[in-house]
């Protein structure tokens, strides 16, 4: 059997000193694990306590079972792209199954199961029978699954059943499940890779596919086979992040699949194949989910965390490089006779030993610490893609530095996954309190009911948190300025006229209760027909494809109404000269680029929340209720239609 495995040269390196650079070669995700977690333990005095450890296994599990089942496929020198999206798919099709389509919930977890790995033969039919590029094929699947969620879900978060969302608990109060889950999945990797036929011929394939065809294996089954287990593994992590969640969400995992593969790459497995195993790919999610974690507890900003994760990844590879040309190989899991095995266990002892002296140390490092002097919030914002939230940041910050308070901000970059796992490394940090602008409303409960539990009282700003304690909710009404938007819109136009609607993110609830408000509003107008509507995701550029497309279709429209300005702008740029003529555009949020067109006529309107403000009053009102005071339970900010006539006195 073809596998990249290298023998070391006798007498090239010698006494102690070889021995342990060969060790560190050999294991050398390890090494960086244990690096990074001397360096977070000496760094953060939170990082290294049991709940917090325990939230770095919870938050690389979705990631590890995602990687296992990469791991099969790069292992024979395959990618597969969608794991992603058939993640989120598998999760819609439970969801919807058991509740929508009344379906017990048992068969309803196997139809999600089947979901996954349906997609998986139908990715390794294209690549074995269809011989299109690997990347290629799960690319389009990448595209067909995500929009096979959004198809069935129609873009809203479903409900995850009671029965199944305990799969995102702890058993007996602390062990988190995700974690048993992962285990257990780690476990099979290892066996099928180690112990079985078809183990022995993703090596084969991967070190060699010509010569494993020459030799007997039937390459082409054995691929089927192959994303088959990676599109159960995508199932099986899409369950256990909807179960976090506590609800399915279609825009779930996106870029997962990226994390999967970077996770088996510094592992130690090789793009090239014939290389890889279960542990290498577990240490390697560790490490992401280390640095994320670290990071957070750190202040360190979210766009900088994606650029220390692009480094570690780069230097995996330049490790694996390294280590190659010095004659260290990773022997193919199953390979290894009993020196190589006992070698390993002597790896792991070493590592527990280290890892022994490092909570030794840090406990003498930080034990002396005291409370910091200034009281210390933590701000995990939906998304910074966006100037509404911006300028919430903005406020907040102004608010935090005049009350002397340490604000830590993160961006959840629109994933209701990473605002869980933002929110959890809140709750095991030293804070004093908690704003939150969710995702999704549903999906951030369950973090902040593990905030609840740790009495940090949790401030929402802009969007409310359901089935959980929120001190106060600080927001303005999307509803109700949905409706002043189709009155604004509808009053220019005569109360007639033909309108698009550019709609917001689908499954977020700041486009669904726009959209809501909009529609309810137009009720009283029976002259305005909505002739089209389609999302354009809250951004400039897609508002400028999406009615550059509708123009097309629609080229005598007289109004359009977009859920937020950026796409209101790109409306604008879409229409040229029409734009504040003969077609009458209004947006949503009051940014200062929407004001800009507002006051240069092309912007009819713009339905102003003032978010600088909303951050004000939410730090504001979370350093009250850290300080035990009391706090209004709904906090509104008014909204207001800001026109050509009175945008010079608006500040928003």
């Amino acid at each position: 059997m073809a596998t990249d495995t290298l023998k070391s040269k006798p007498g090239a390196q010698g006494g102690a000193t070889g021995g342990l650079r060969r060790l560190l070669l050999d294991n050398g995700a390890l090494t960086a694990l244990i690096v990074l977690v001397i360096a977070m333990s000496a760094l953060s005095g939170d990082f290294l306590t049991a709940d917090n450890l325990l939230n770095v296994g919870v938050q690389a599990a979705v990631t590890a079972i995602l990687a296992f089942g990469v791991t099969f496929v790069i292992v024979s020198a395959g990618i597969d792209l969608s794991v992603g999206s058939v993640a989120a798919l598998s999760a819609t099709v439970l969801a919807w199954s058991a509740t929508e389509a009344g379906i017990p919930v048992a068969l309803a977890v196997v139809l999600a199961v089947v979901t996954g790995i349906a997609c998986g033969l139908v990715n390794g039919f294209l690549v074995s029978y269809g011989k299109l590029p690997p990347f290629i094929a799960t690319l389009a699947m990448l595209s067909v699954a995500r929009g096979l969620s959004l198809v069935i879900s129609q873009g809203s978060p479903i409900a995850f059943p009671d029965s199944v969302s305990h799969l995102g608990d702890t058993l007996g109060g602390w062990l988190p499940v995700p974690v048993l889950v992962m285990v257990v999945m780690g476990l099979l990797t290892a066996f099928v890779l180690g112990r079985t036929y078809i183990g022995r011929s993703m090596y084969a394939i991967g070190g060699n596919e010509e010569a494993a065809r020459l030799s007997g294996l039937r390459v082409k089954r054995q691929k089927l086979a192959i994303y088959a287990f990676s599109g159960l593994f995508a199932a099986a992590a899409g369950i256990v992040l909807a179960s976090r969640l506590a609800s399915a969400q279609p825009q779930a995992a996106q870029g997962y699949e990226l994390d999967a593969i970077a996770a088996v790459v510094i592992g130690g497995a090789s793009l090239a194949g014939g290389t890889g195993k279960a542990s290498g790919t577990l240490i390697g999610a560790l490490i992401l989910a280390v640095l994320r974690n670290g990071l957070n507890l750190l202040s360190v900003s979210a766009f900088w965390q994606q650029v220390v994760i692009g480094v570690v990844i780069a230097l995996a590879v330049l490790f694996d490089t390294v280590r190659r040309k010095a004659g260290v190989g990773a022997p193919a899991a199953g390979a290894s006779g009993g020196g190589n095995k006992g070698k390993q266990a002597l790896t792991y002892v070493v590592a527990a030993v280290v890892a022994v002296a490092v909570v030794g140390a840090t406990s003498l490092l930080h034990s002396g610490s005291s409370a910091a002097a200034k009281p210390k919030i933590g701000l995990s914002l939906s998304t910074l893609n966006n100037p509404f939230f911006v300028q919430i940041r903005d406020g907040a910050e102004e608010e935090a530095r005049k009350l002397g308070v340490d604000l830590t901000v993160t961006d959840a970059q629109n994933d209701a996954s990473q605002q869980a796992n933002q929110l959890q490394n809140f709750t095991s940090g030293s804070l004093s309190a908690v704003v939150v602008n969710p995702v999704d409303s549903d999906a951030a409960g369950p973090s902040v009911r593990g905030a609840n539990k740790a009495d940090i009282p949790v401030v929402a700003v802009d969007r409310g948190v359901n089935k959980a304690d929120t001190s106060a909710l600080v927001a303005s009404d999307n509803v109700e300025g949905g409706a002043l938007g189709a009155k604004a819109l509808a009053e220019k136009l005569g109360g007639k006229g033909t309108i698009v609607i550019l709609q917001g993110q689908a499954g977020t609830s700041a486009s669904r209760e726009r959209g809501a408000g909009f529609a309810e509003g137009l009720k009283d107008y029976p002259g305005i027909k909505v002739v089209a509507k389609q999302p354009a995701d809250f951004d400039r550029t897609k508002g400028l494809d999406v009615m550059t497309n509708l123009l097309q279709a629609h080229p005598d429209i007289d109004g359009v109404f977009a859920e937020n300005d950026e796409m209101a702008l790109g409306a604008i740029k879409a229409l040229g000269p029409k734009a504040g003529k003969s077609v009458q555009v209004v947006g949503f949020d009051g940014t200062p680029d929407g004001l800009k067109a507002v006051e240069a006529g092309t912007l009819y309107a713009s339905v102003a929340q003032q978010p600088s403000e909303l951050g004000r009053i939410a730090v504001r009102n979370a350093l009250r209720a850290a300080e035990g005071e009391k706090v209004e339970k709904m906090v509104k900010v008014p909204v207001k239609v800001v026109t050509k006539e009175n945008v010079a006195g608006f500040e928003g």
